[in-house]
């Protein structure tokens, strides 16, 4: 993972590890647009559990997406351009998709 992808990495997993389920109840992704992707997956912005971090790069993005799946948390990798550099992670919840 690059240098500059470690911070955005270990925000989200210092967020992920104060709610305290395990990383498998979350999922992780990318986004050009993290609100609208967000809506996407029936996270209400304002509510619930959820981070996003701002990467330099949509490469840097993808390898902290990457890092997260390893980690343990759901997500598809892939997809996206070269604006998508937002990674986001959020509780799955009945109401989530998924």
């Amino acid at each position: 993972m690059p240098e500059s992808a470690q911070e955005p990495y270990n925000q989200i997993i210092a967020h992920i590890r104060e709610e305290g389920s395990a990383a498998s109840n979350w999922y992780a992704g990318i986004a050009s647009d993290w609100e609208s992707r967000l809506e996407d997956h029936n996270v209400g912005i304002g509510e619930g559990w959820y981070i996003v971090k701002g990467c330099q790069s949509d490469t840097i993005a993808r390898a902290v997406e990457k890092a997260l799946i390893e980690y343990g948390c759901d997500g598809g990798g892939g997809g996206g351009d070269a604006s998508t550099v937002w990674v986001y992670a959020y509780l799955k919840t009945p109401s989530t998709n998924p």
